[in-house]
């Protein structure tokens, strides 16, 4: 009976082993936050949230500080409209129409690009990435660089 023991444990111990070994994946590190994000919202950023979110911004938007910061931590540091007229630096990457046709957007009835006036927000763009992120502007010279939230 003991010999029957002993085979037993030999036999699972191996499978104890490999069960307890796991997978080290690189943990997400925390996002970084600018100090500017401390600062209370700007009429126009509160116009951008508005535009998005409509009724439900006070519900999911300005009554959650966390989400509040992020969307700061967006508009105010993250997203950089950037003209490129040089051909060597002009990268292929997904272009803003498909951007807004993916959240449902009517890309054509937005009118003529102006950096001034663009709400990133309306555009299902991908803010949460691991790494930076490129759009090209439908017949413009313009891109949107999304800065990582990790750099």
């Amino acid at each position: 009976m003991k010999n029957l023991y002993f085979v037993l444990a030999l036999i699972l111990m191996p499978l104890c082993v490999f069960s307890q070994q796991s997978t080290h994946k690189n943990p997400l590190p925390l996002a970084k936050f600018n100090d500017n994000v401390k600062l209370p919202l700007t009429a126009v950023e509160r116009a951008q949230i508005i535009e998005v979110y409509g009724e439900s911004a006070e519900e999911l938007v300005f009554s959650k500080p966390n989400r509040l910061k992020s969307i700061k931590h967006i508009l105010r540091n993250r997203v950089e409209v950037k003209l490129i007229t040089d051909e060597n630096l002009k990268k292929p990457c997904p272009k803003l129409s498909e951007m807004a046709e993916s959240v449902g957007l009517d890309y054509s009835q937005e009118g003529d690009f102006n950096p001034k006036d663009f709400n990133p927000l309306k555009y299902g763009l991908n803010f949460y990435s691991r790494t930076a992120a490129m759009y090209h502007v439908d017949n413009t010279n313009y891109y949107i660089i999304i800065k990582s939230q990790y750099q």
